[in-house]
C-alpha cells in the first residue's frame, strides 16, 4: 500500500522558499567573502548598513527600469537576500539617525 500524499500547503511553501533563500544567501556569502556585512571599504566609507541600502535602491531601480524582470525569482530572492541582511546589518550596527525596527 502507497503512502496517502497530503496536499501542498502554504506553509510548505513558505518553508520552501526560505530554505531556498538561506541556500543562496549561505552560498552568495561564501562566494563572496562576506563583503555586504564586512566590506573592504576600498572606495566607499559608508557604513555597512547605507552600502545596503545603495545596494537595495540599484535593484529597486533596475527593476522599474526594466532592466530586471519582476517575474525573475532570482531577482525577487535577490532583493529579498539584500533585506535580510540589512536587518542584520541595523540589529548589529546601530545608527542613532536611522530609523529602527520595531521591537
Amino acid at each position: 500500500m502507497e503512502p496517502e500524499e497530503h496536499p501542498v500547503t502554504t506553509a510548505d511553501r513558505i518553508r520552501s522558499k526560505c530554505s531556498h533563500l538561506l541556500d543562496m544567501l549561505l552560498a552568495k556569502n561564501e562566494r563572496y567573502g562576506d563583503s555586504a556585512l564586512n566590506p573592504i571599504r576600498v572606495f566607499s566609507q559608508a557604513d555597512t548598513a547605507e552600502q545596503l541600502r545603495v545596494r537595495i535602491d540599484d535593484k529597486l531601480s533596475r527593476l522599474l527600469h526594466g532592466a530586471d524582470e519582476w517575474d525573475d525569482e532570482d531577482t525577487l530572492l535577490d532583493l529579498c537576500g539584500y533585506l535580510i541582511l540589512l536587518i542584520i546589518a541595523e540589529e548589529a550596527e546601530p545608527e542613532p539617525d536611522q530609523p529602527r525596527w520595531p521591537e
